[in-house]
């Protein structure tokens, strides 16, 4: 693992309940810029972040693992001086939420998981291998990937922006060194039964992350867990519907305090 000073981040607000916000496979921290405006800045303060190969990190070398990724996140609370911290991940960055929550249980107050990657990895068959493998230097692949976990349903023009978002923030080579793996390790064994509150939030028109996938370890893992579906939502629950996300979100991150204190 190559140490670096701490990762590219931005913060949001001055609020008492400290979040950091961690991004997917396909984006850098620019994937939260549709939910920023409306965010509760007064109850919470945001870190929003870059991971190694994306964004300001984008040439920052690295293992590309999950495990650094938590490493980084914990190294950056430590930094910011948030002894206790809330987390949200999407996707990939749903991963390393999960990771972190294993390496530092009691720092972490909650978990938001918006269609996150279970720490038990996601098995691909083989054609989707090679569909996901060849995305790091094809962008049609990553443009199919987009298409196909948001149900076929978004604007080409939409397609299109988040395929060069994509292509311009992250670095080739990270970004299929990260695919071994969120897709590959499995650690879940260190998360099972943990007592930090989580909830996953999935879109109904998600044909990968679905709730039942998430019912099968999130919430089995998770005794606190809470699930929720997004009925006309896919894989991008940040730009295909940002209101619903901010809500769900924000009531579970400002649950009563006594609820915090059970979880420590």
């Amino acid at each position: 693992m190559t140490a670096f000073p701490v990762l590219p981040h931005e913060l949001h607000g001055d609020g008492p309940h400290k979040v950091i916000a961690v991004h997917g496979w396909f984006a850098d921290r620019s994937a939260y810029d549709p939910v920023l405006p409306n965010l509760d800045l007064a109850s919470f303060q945001y870190a929003v972040v870059d991971l190694r190969g994306y964004g300001e990190a984008r040439d920052v070398k690295g293992a590309y693992t999950t495990a650094e990724g938590a490493a980084d996140v914990i190294s950056l609370a430590d930094r910011l001086g948030w002894d206790r911290f809330s987390l949200v991940g999407h996707s990939m960055g749903g991963c390393v939420a999960q990771r972190t929550v294993a390496v530092a249980p009691g720092r972490v107050r909650r978990i938001v998981g918006v269609s996150p990657v279970p720490a038990s990895g996601l098995p691909l068959p083989p054609e989707q291998w090679e569909l996901f493998s060849a995305a790091a230097d094809n962008p049609e692949n990553r443009r199919i990937i987009i298409d196909i976990t948001t149900g076929g349903r978004r604007p080409s023009a939409w397609l299109d922006r988040m395929v060069r978002r994509s292509l311009e923030r992250s670095d080739v080579k990270a970004f299929r060194a990260w695919l071994d793996s969120w897709a590959g390790e499995d650690f879940h064994g260190q998360i099972d039964g943990s007592p930090v509150p989580a909830l996953a939030v999935v879109g109904a028109l998600d044909p990968a992350l679905t709730a039942e996938v998430q019912r099968a370890t999130w919430t089995r893992w998770f005794p606190r867990a809470e699930l929720v579906e997004l009925p006309s939502c896919g894989h991008y629950a940040m730009d295909e519907a940002p209101l619903d996300l901010i809500g769900l979100m924000e009531d579970f991150l400002r649950a009563d305090g006594q609820s915090d204190r059970a979880g420590a």
